[in-house]
């Protein structure tokens, strides 16, 4: 069954708990009915009768609006503007603005008359770009002229040792592609900052905090010398936010369906959603192999797909021989074994007939598929159990080479 999520449900439940986060009170539903009530009086003032979606700020009297120059608006009589919408210039002097001053229709059409952002690019740094961006699964899903904006507007940024790229805490100005360099992802949490992965040459960041209008939630931190490509935030939202809405609609009721992602709160789903690409894959294509490095999660949207291991059966002709251990249909996940492990690919997989996957980088399935790994774990056992049953001794699935 399909539940239609009501117009605008996203961005007030989102506002509520981005204040719930910055405020941490103790009773949770007396500052709901206090948050509220603050918002619908907010809306009364205003009297224009729109949907209003707007973070309430807890700091001042009235909820502070940023004009498009920095400047504070308190002017309630002032006639709404009913353009499209045209996100304000963030004053990073003024960090107790609530972060989800912002709303964004994907739905409105987009004003053609807007001026586009370009930074002009030499030959070369367009060829380094479309290298760097091929395989970004946020851009998957963008047509040739959406992509052709998005590189439009991109811009290069060098990295020393040491440089903080990004800020936890900090508002969300750019989302960026790594070119080359390594990077340290550090999470800071009751005061004790700690490092909970890294980026080595490949991957992309900051998408997040533009998604949902929300703080940072991590440090990144370049630990070598690096290039990296950045989109400012009013392209993003523009070209990114409106095509990850028809995305949304596509894929979110298939992974609120995921067995794997029931213990996942709805909210960190529909993050799940908007970081995952669709790849298509023909009879006998071979997805991922045996001794591979892992970069990414598969989800099976749809058709089959069978796991193949190399037995330790070897003869002059055929060497080592691959049996098939399982298959994998609608819901049903692969390759998160190699993820959890920090290991090469324990087996192969291959696409019986037509099959689409949903695919989830690595980096993505660090930072959203915390919780469901436990589970993930457990699932090793049942496989070990498996090879037992095919080779008559276990094979320790944690090093293929075995």
């Amino acid at each position: 069954m399909s539940i239609e999520i009501p117009s605008g449900l996203t961005e007030l439940l989102q506002g509520y708990t981005v204040e719930v986060l910055r405020q941490r009170p103790p009773d949770l539903l007396e500052f709901a009915v206090q948050y509220f009530t603050r918002l619908r009086e907010k809306k009364l003032q205003d009297g224009a009768g729109r949907p209003h979606t707007r973070g309430v700020n807890f700091d001042s009297e009235q909820p502070m609006q940023i004009e498009s120059n920095g400047e504070e608006n308190n002017d309630d009589d002032e006639e709404d503007d009913d353009s499209d919408f045209e996100p304000p210039v963030i004053n990073r002097y003024s960090r107790r603005v609530s972060v989800c001053a912002e709303a964004f229709n994907p739905d409105e059409e987009d004003d053609d008359t807007e001026p586009r952002i370009v930074h002009p690019k030499t030959d070369e740094q367009r060829c380094r770009l479309q290298e760097s961006c091929k395989d970004i699964l946020i851009f998957k899903n963008l047509d040739q002229e959406q992509l052709s904006q998005v590189l439009d507007a991109m811009f290069e940024r060098r990295v020393q040792p040491q440089e903080h790229v990004i800020d936890q805490g900090d508002d969300g100005d750019n989302f960026y592609v790594i070119e080359r360099g390594q990077y340290d992802i550090f999470v800071s949490r009751d005061g004790q900052s700690c490092c909970v992965g890294a980026y080595n040459n490949h991957g992309s960041f900051g998408e997040l905090a533009l998604m949902y209008n929300t703080p940072r939630a991590a440090t990144i931190v370049a630990t070598s010398e690096g290039a990296l490509w950045g989109l400012d935030r009013v392209t993003f939202r523009r070209i990114i936010l409106k095509n990850n809405a028809k995305k949304r609609k596509r894929f979110e009721a298939f992974v609120e369906s995921v067995p794997v992602l029931k213990s996942l709160e709805l909210s960190e789903r529909m993050k799940i959603v908007d970081v995952i690409g669709e790849k298509i894959y023909k009879d006998g294509d071979r997805i991922i192999e045996q001794g591979d490095k892992a970069e990414s999660f598969f989800i099976v949207e749809s058709g089959e797909v069978k796991i193949m291991m190399k037995s330790k059966t070897k003869t002059a002709q055929e060497g080592n021989q691959e049996v098939e251990l399982t298959r994998c249909t609608r819901g049903q996940y692969f390759g998160e074994l190699a993820l959890v492990t920090n290991k090469p690919r324990a087996a192969s997989a291959y696409a019986v007939d037509d099959v689409k996957c949903l695919v989830m980088d690595v980096q993505a399935f660090e930072r959203l598929l915390g919780p469901c790994k436990d589970i993930m774990k457990r699932n090793i056992t049942h496989y070990e159990e498996q090879l037992v049953a095919l080779f008559g001794s276990s094979m320790d699935l944690r090093d293929p080479g075995k």
